[in-house]
């Protein structure tokens, strides 16, 4: 990610997501009832896990769009308090 780029996210971020009374309104939930939830800034994606006893807002993984979504799950299954993905029949 180029230093432009980074600097509109972290912008977008600090000005809009974390001055929100509900930052919800801005995202969109990921399916799969992963609790993560994606905010578009231009080309890319921050994906966030929103933590609502302390109104905290982690961006757990940020990405071009064409990249951000695959195996996202699957990656993001080691970070606390996101649950990893069960296989199917069980």
């Amino acid at each position: 990610m180029d230093r432009p780029a980074a600097g509109r996210i972290l912008d977008y971020m600090e000005q809009r997501i974390a001055r929100s009374a509900n930052p919800r309104v801005f995202g969109k939930a990921l399916s799969g009832s992963t609790g993560l939830w994606r905010y578009r800034v231009g080309s890319y994606r921050v994906i966030c896990q929103i933590r609502e006893e302390k109104c905290l807002i982690l961006a757990v993984r940020i990405g071009h769009r064409k990249e951000i979504y695959r195996n996202v799950i699957r990656r993001l299954g080691g970070v606390a308090g996101v649950p990893r993905p069960q296989p199917p029949g069980q």
